[in-house]
């Protein structure tokens, strides 16, 4: 029997440190949950049935930020980080990319704590190449080649992410290249990151992020610019990081905390001192 296609993306993601997995269930399993005070809300009943105005402003009235650009991309980090992180990594660490759709992503909302618990992905396919192992599962889509790998990869997460990033921009007012930024970066920094922790060259990782990101954008993402990398430390297998190429304004909601070290409006000499003292203590890294 061939073995399911993401198991060897849970297998390699147990030896990272940071690894945001979405839970990954059949539809028979999802049934057989009990929820209880937990709504599971599909991308399309959030962004189509007005429930995402309504958890929006509960979930900032809640937990702050309580201005409105850093509560939208701290919305989105709630929502999205870890199917992001399922697509990248996935497609990074097994050359295998799960397709998202809408009605498979499921995003459970907490009535009783006002907040999202860990994603959910319902029945997930995946796109594999013709020579990968898993290409005879019946739950793998098989691509030409990587450039149509990458094709069918971005027009699925854009499909699934541009009903919620619509209905986000609309109540909140936050900027659809801002929103978009935001994912663009994440998309780049959830390839970079295993492969330093992995020890790989992060310029590969960070090639392959590119061609994903240009593939999204193709299929209708939008953006001012692109993150970059930032070798602080050449010689050290982990000292290359990266710059957003769009700030999360998490400044605003939290001024005595100042700007994130990879934010874009940083002094890139601040970033090498805060970068090189994360290698001289690891602790202090994120």
């Amino acid at each position: 029997m061939t073995p399911d296609p993401l198991d060897a993306l849970r297998a390699v993601c147990e030896e990272l440190k940071f690894a945001p997995l979405p839970e990954l269930l059949g539809s028979a399993e999802l049934r057989r949950r009990p929820f209880g005070d937990v709504q599971c809300h599909s991308v399309t009943s959030l962004s189509g049935d007005g429930w995402l105005p309504v958890l929006f402003d509960k979930l900032q009235t809640e937990h702050g930020p309580g201005h409105r650009l850093p509560a939208a991309t701290n919305f989105l980090r709630v929502t999205l980080r870890e199917p992001i992180f399922l697509v990248a990594s996935s497609l990074y660490l097994t050359g295998r990319a799960p397709l998202l759709t809408p009605d498979t992503l499921r995003l459970p909302w907490d009535t009783v704590r006002a907040r999202f618990g860990t994603p959910i992905v319902v029945d997930a396919r995946t796109v594999v190449l013709a020579d990968d192992p898993a290409s005879e599962h019946p739950d793998t889509v098989v691509a030409f080649d990587e450039d149509e790998q990458l094709r069918l990869t971005a027009q699925a997460l854009f499909a699934t992410l541009e009903p919620l990033i619509e209905a986000l921009h609309a109540h909140s007012r936050a900027g659809k290249r801002t929103l978009w930024g935001w994912v663009l970066d994440t998309l780049h920094f959830y390839m970079l990151n295993p492969a330093r922790y992995l020890g790989r060259d992060a310029e590969e990782a960070w090639g392959l992020a590119t061609r994903l990101g240009d593939a999204l954008i193709a299929a209708g993402a939008i953006t001012r610019k692109r993150p970059r990398l930032f070798p602080f430390a050449p010689k050290h297998p982990r000292g290359t990081w990266a710059v957003r190429g769009t700030c999360c304004f998490d400044y605003k909601g939290d001024p005595e905390h100042g700007y994130c070290t990879t934010c874009p409006l940083k002094c890139d000499s601040e970033r090498q001192e805060d970068l090189s003292e994360w290698l001289r203590d690891p602790a202090l890294a994120p």
